[in-house]
């Protein structure tokens, strides 16, 4: 499933914290993260979804091009997908 499928199917979670929130719970599928994302975050989340072998794909766009594909008006650095 691809991030506009899943804004579609209302399974997206947008943003850090509600990201590593689900990661703990074991409620994610895959992550995505924008390419521009921090270090500090992607290290978190990489951390977390190492846990229940969650994959994590790093993308080409920036956090203001993910922003504008999941329909936010603000940045966007990280992305989930529900199981």
């Amino acid at each position: 499933m691809d991030i506009k499928d899943a804004l579609k199917a209302n399974k997206l979670i947008v943003g850090t914290k509600r990201t590593v929130k689900a990661l703990r719970k074991d409620e994610l599928a895959q992550v995505f993260l924008a390419s521009n994302c921090p270090e500090v975050l992607e290290e978190d989340v990489t951390h977390f979804s190492s846990f229940d072998s969650v994959p994590v794909e790093k993308l080409t766009i920036t956090c203001d091009e993910l922003g504008v594909l999941c329909k936010k008006p603000f940045l966007v650095s990280v992305v989930g997908i529900l199981k």
